[in-house]
């Protein structure tokens, strides 16, 4: 990722003010312990897919993708602009505030 977040910071990053992740605290507590397919099949779409994008990992990536289109009755693939679905860009910050 290159910035200073955990992954559990990340992953429940709700927002940005600016140059600090604004992390939801009760979310990070309840779920953090989840992998991405766990969080996917919660129905975490977006926690699952920050979750898969901070391991770099595109297996974990794709099981998100397949239950989310299983879910959805999409069809979208590794191509498709994921970010902008899910609302989730790797930034640099510095900090994180816990809400």
């Amino acid at each position: 990722m290159g910035s200073s977040l955990s992954r559990s910071e990340f992953v429940f990053t709700i927002g940005y003010d600016g140059s600090a992740a604004v992390v939801d605290s009760q979310a990070k507590k309840r779920y953090s312990s989840l992998s991405s397919r766990e969080l996917a099949e919660k129905g975490m779409f977006r926690p699952a897919y920050s979750s898969a994008i901070w391991s770099k990992d595109k297996k974990e990536l794709q099981d998100v993708l397949d239950i989310y289109n299983k879910v959805s009755g999409s069809s979208l693939t590794l191509d498709s602009p994921l970010d902008r679905l899910f609302g989730v860009f790797p930034v640099e910050v510095k900090r994180s505030i816990h809400l």
